[in-house]
């Protein structure tokens, strides 16, 4: 009797056990986490570039927690790299990964410590979606990498295309040194050349200078028609603006052109009636009609307040932060990693505030339209009005350099 006893007794547990499992199996991914580690520039004279993207990224998770699976939550941890440091870049996602178990990183302003993450995210298998890091040749540095922000091939390529279509000839570049800059350096210049304008000069300034006058005094000294810059958007763009007022540039009657990364939205309201007339292809603007924009826009003032003003790297993040609610959609919540970028190669989103945008299956790269718009008065302020779209562009970098 007494084996029988024991023998009922482990038949009870075992059922007992086994409804335990059932419910736990039941249960709709219960107290299911998704850990996302972002690291941004937080600190520092870059701190705003950083604050928009994490503005983006946050307002998308307010605005749209409520889409995901029943019992799953995203926690975002957050890290700051201080500015251009890949090395403190590389050990905060070592940290991230080891210590904090994340399941995607994400962020990163800077192109050199996006690459300094990159062979990190290969070895241990991390899906990293890069919301503003626009070195060309980054989504080659690892398979486990997306970007949903752009290139500056992408953007500065069809600018050059469209100077040298509308009366400009003689063309000056003047780029922060590093590869964004050597990238947008060579798009402009490669497109301005090929449809018949002639290249009188280039110079490259420090990456953390602030004095841009010496190096602009040379392109007075040059006189071209125009004038191609690229520097890291933020306080930067409005030094850059400020010296060309100063040097007389635009009494020259030098045109000045850019990537969107010059006329930034959010800094405009500083750089004053000098910005007006500055020609930039870029990907997006606050001022933009299209009727998704204007919610973005409307839903960033009730979050930031009436004077708070989106610019394209706040839609890095909130686009960002799209894609990889779609990966959590798309897995319940429960992620893995080469399914990730199964889903994130493809990803469309008819619906952004800059447009329609996809990721190229083949490149993991963004493909967007390009817009080329020029700042003006808009209502009390100033804003990048969109005159011409170049529909879908890829990275042009991309196409004419295709893997060995």
């Amino acid at each position: 009797m007494r084996n029988m006893t024991v023998s009922r007794t482990g038949l009870r547990a075992m059922a007992l056990a086994a409804c335990v499992i059932l419910a736990g199996a039941m249960t709709p991914a219960a107290a299911q986490t998704v850990k996302i580690g972002v690291i941004l520039t937080y600190s520092g004279p870059s701190a705003s570039l950083g604050e928009q993207i994490d503005k983006g990224l946050d307002l998308y998770v307010k605005e749209h927690q409520k889409d995901l699976p029943a019992g799953v939550k995203v926690e975002l941890i957050k890290r700051d790299d201080t500015g251009p440091n890949p090395d403190v870049a590389k050990r905060l996602a070592q940290e991230l990964i080891t210590r904090d178990h994340v399941q995607f990183l994400a962020g990163v302003v800077w192109s050199p410590n996006a690459a300094a993450i990159a062979p990190l995210a290969t070895e241990v298998k991390v899906p990293f979606v890069i919301m503003n890091a626009a070195g060309a040749a980054l989504t080659r540095a690892s398979p486990y990498i997306a970007r949903v922000s752009f290139t500056l091939w992408q953007t500065s390529y069809p600018l050059g295309q469209w100077a040298a279509q509308h009366g400009m000839k003689k063309l000056y570049t003047a780029v922060s040194d590093y590869a964004p800059g050597h990238d947008g350096e060579a798009a402009i210049t490669k497109a301005f050349k090929d449809a018949g304008g002639e290249l009188v000069g280039a110079v490259r300034f420090p990456l953390k200078d602030q004095d841009f006058v010496p190096f602009l005094q040379r392109v007075k000294d040059a006189k071209p028609d125009a004038l191609y810059v690229f520097v890291p958007s933020g306080k930067q763009a409005a030094a850059v603006m400020k010296a060309y007022a100063d040097l007389g540039l635009k009494a020259d009657g030098v045109k000045l052109l850019g990537p969107q990364d010059i006329v930034p939205d959010a800094e405009l309201p500083g750089m004053g009636e000098e910005a007006l007339g500055i020609i930039s292809g870029g990907t997006y603007s606050a001022v933009s009609t299209r009727p998704q924009n204007l919610a973005y826009v409307a839903a960033w003032k009730r979050a930031y307040g009436v004077k708070s003003i989106p610019d394209f790297m706040s839609v890095g993040g909130w686009d960002g932060m799209a894609a990889i609610f779609s990966v959590i959609k798309a897995s319940n919540g429960r992620i893995d990693p080469d399914k990730a970028m199964a889903v994130l190669r493809g990803w469309k989103n008819p619906d952004s505030p800059r447009g329609p945008i996809m990721i190229d299956a083949g490149t993991r790269d963004i493909v967007e339209n390009v817009y080329i718009r020029r700042v003006e008065k808009v209502g009390e302020g100033l804003g990048n009005v969109e005159f011409d779209t170049i529909a879908q562009v890829k990275d042009p970098w991309k196409e004419l350099n295709p893997p060995k």
